[in-house]
């Protein structure tokens, strides 16, 4: 990691460290108040062997920031867990309910005990719980946020938009994120894992063939193709063809055939004729006779089967 910029006066410097510091402690005064308002609500704050804590079946998050949970088991080493785990009471477990962040950075500290709060939800209150508390977050994968939306709306037979107002999200949001699930399996692996932003999914999901639609995106990932630059290609991609000219042919084709194969005889080499053309418009389009000769001397034969004459 780099150093501290070497430029930066000591006063300047210290005003910082105090400012962030002083971010720290109201954020932490901030979750301590929430916790305390929910355990009250809920009976209390009690203390439980972490290995009676097991994890919740209904988490919508996969993917982890492996830096950022570093840093949080560092703090829990330091601080403790600070917001209590929300469980509920599973014969002699607890099952969490919200806090897997919280619950896995406990488990690398190697914490013997945790702080939970212990209420009473029944599965189907306790998978909303545990999917409204993670889809406010702001750091679910795309592909996190639009499954877990897709289960509540699934498991409680909602509508967009009551699954917008269950999480406080706009429908449309909703919407454009449930959209992702149309994608095939390895582009939402390309999404979920950022090598492609939503931008580049609503681009390739205009497209019909997923064939075509994953070599765009490997394609997008490869030649770091900006959101504006694929909408460039699938709209090229896209662009239906220009329906050819409605014409009729000013010779009728048994008689272009007959013409040609005299010619052929008279002249003694290939010919070939496009007859000229009428739109329908009544625009005309040329025609063209070519003749074939192989060098001088039959050119020159040529000539002189036409009637021109050359002087040298």
């Amino acid at each position: 990691m780099a150093g501290r910029h070497k430029g930066l006066g000591r006063g300047l410097d210290a005003l910082i460290k105090d400012g962030t510091e002083a971010k720290q402690q109201a954020t932490t005064k901030k979750v301590a108040a929430k916790a305390a308002s929910v355990a009250e609500a809920a009976g209390g704050v009690r203390e439980v062997l972490m290995s009676k804590v097991v994890a919740s079946p209904w988490q919508p998050r996969s993917v982890f920031d492996s830096e950022a949970l570093t840093e949080l088991v560092e703090s829990v080493k330091i601080h403790g867990v600070l917001q209590p785990l929300l469980v509920r009471a599973v014969g002699t477990k607890f099952e969490l309910i919200a806090g897997e962040r919280r619950l896995r950075a406990s488990q690398a500290a190697m914490l013997k005990k945790v702080p939970v709060i212990v209420i009473e939800a029944s599965d189907e209150k306790a998978l909303e719980i545990a999917l409204i508390e993670n889809l406010q977050r702001e750091d679910l994968n795309p592909i996190e946020e639009a499954e877990g939306y897709s289960l509540l709306q699934k498991k409680f037979n909602l509508t967009q938009e009551e699954v917008a107002r269950q999480v406080g999200k706009a429908r449309a949001s909703v919407a454009n994120a449930l959209r992702l699930l149309e994608l095939s399996d390895v582009l939402r692996k390309y999404v979920a894992e950022g090598l492609l932003s939503v931008g580049h999914a609503k681009v390739l999901l205009s497209i019909d063939s997923d064939k075509e639609k994953e070599l765009l995106a490997r394609r997008s990932i490869k030649e770091g193709l900006s959101v504006r630059a694929l909408e460039k290609v699938v709209k090229k991609l896209n662009a239906a063809p220009k329906k050819p000219r409605a014409e009729k042919s000013d010779l009728p084709g048994d008689y272009l055939q007959t013409l040609t194969d005299e010619l052929h005889q008279f002249f003694g080499t290939s010919v070939r004729i496009s007859p000229s053309k009428t739109l329908t418009n009544g625009r005309k389009v040329k025609g063209s006779l070519e003749i074939d000769y192989h060098d001088n001397d039959e050119l020159d034969r040529l000539l002189t089967i036409i009637g021109y004459a050359t002087e040298l």
